[in-house]
């Protein structure tokens, strides 16, 4: 990531949204593919997606902490280019076949019913944990709803 490129980034955010911190939050990207990133970022900034899905043994994995409320994020595209800000408005962390109707529209992916979020998140999980505990019907899943603070 070029680090100059964060920081023009970053500046024209806070001149949007002052609020935002003096300090850049770590950017990251949607799904594990330059070409998952690309797609889910578009649906974040047509305001489609407002949710997203984590494996908690991922997280854990991988040495992050679970998203908290307030939290903002860089959103990265398949490219490691800055191309929005979110802020995280609700966490929840329950077993992956607990996961609600209402979680699996907010994250906007496919026909954005339950069955295909669970289809989708099942695949996803088998082909990319980052956990050596892969994909079980009862692993916990942190449920993250968002909303987009840059672009507007």
């Amino acid at each position: 990531m070029n680090s100059m490129l964060l920081e023009d980034f970053w500046s024209a955010a806070r001149s949007a949204v002052p609020e935002l911190p003096v300090h850049a939050p770590q950017p990251w990207a949607f799904g594990a593919t330059p070409v998952h990133a690309d797609d889910l970022l578009a649906l974040v900034l047509d305001g489609t997606k407002t949710g997203t899905a984590s494996a908690l043994c991922d997280i854990e994995a991988e040495g992050e902490e679970v998203p908290r409320v307030g939290e903002v994020s860089i959103i990265l595209d398949g490219r490691d280019s800055p191309r929005a800000v979110i802020e995280t408005t609700a966490v929840v962390t329950v077993a992956f076949d607990e996961v609600t109707a209402e979680h699996a529209h907010a994250e906007g992916e496919g026909e954005r019913t339950l069955a295909a979020w669970r289809e989708i998140h099942e695949r996803f999980w088998r082909d990319y944990s980052q956990s050596s505990e892969g994909f079980a019907s009862d692993m916990l899943v942190v449920c993250e709803r968002f909303r987009l603070v840059f672009p507007r």
